[in-house]
This record gives structure tokens, sequence and C-alpha cells, in this order.
């Protein structure tokens, strides 16, 4: 992680390295912001599938939030991008094995149209320390 006077950047070679200008997360105070994460592979291919790319996405955020000293159980807040509102079942399946007991408050957006064209996107904000 590297540091400033008011917050940490967050980076893990376990998720995939940012395709702009973004970190992966941010952490301020004892709090975590992580950046939308997409069914990427940490070598940077889109996985297959929703099914896939949703797994991927969270196995990118578990990195991210690791990294950066939080766990899916200390989410406070997730935001779900999809492409299409009818893969909420699917999507929200998945989720819900990730996050067991721990559910943080969400919310659920269909979106026009995704970095690299994926299907899901995930972002977060964690309790850290």
């Amino acid at each position: 992680m590297a540091s400033s006077t008011n917050h940490t950047t967050v980076f893990t070679e376990q998720a995939p390295a940012p395709i702009g200008p973004y970190s992966q997360g941010k952490v301020f105070g004892n709090l975590l912001f992580t950046a939308g994460q997409i069914g990427l592979t940490p070598s940077g291919e889109l996985a297959d599938g929703l099914q896939e790319q949703t797994r991927q996405a969270i196995a990118n955020l578990q990195a991210v939030l690791e990294a950066g000293g939080a766990n899916f159980g200390s989410v406070l807040k997730t935001t779900i991008f999809l492409k299409d509102m009818n893969d909420f079942g699917i999507v929200n399946n998945i989720y819900a094995e990730a996050f067991g007991d721990s559910a943080p408050a969400r919310s659920t957006v269909q979106a026009a149209r995704l970095p690299k064209d994926a299907l899901v996107e995930i972002e977060a904000i964690a309790a850290v320390g």
C-alpha cells in the first residue's frame, strides 16, 4: 500500500491492475473504498459467461478487500452494476454464497455498458482496523 497524508492506496497482484487512471482501492480513516471489480482475471482475461464473471468479480473484490485490511464480514455497502437486470437472480445467488450472513447494505442497478463489455461489476465500502 502506498500512503499519503490523508489516504492510502491499495494495490494487489491478486486482482487485475486498473485499466484506467484509478486505484483498486483507497483507505481513508477506517474506511476502504474499492473500485468496481469486473470479471477480469488478474492476468487481464475476461471470464466467460455471467456466472464465471460474477465469481471472478467477487474473487477480485475479496483480494482488494484483504489487501486493504478488510474482508466480506467488514463490508458495509456494495453496489452491483448489471448489464441486464434480468441477470439479478443468478448474480444474487453467487453474491449470497460469498457474503453469507454478513450481508451489507446494497444497491443494484442496470448499466447501459460496463468496462470491457462485462456483464457485472461490484464495488464495496468496508470498515478496516
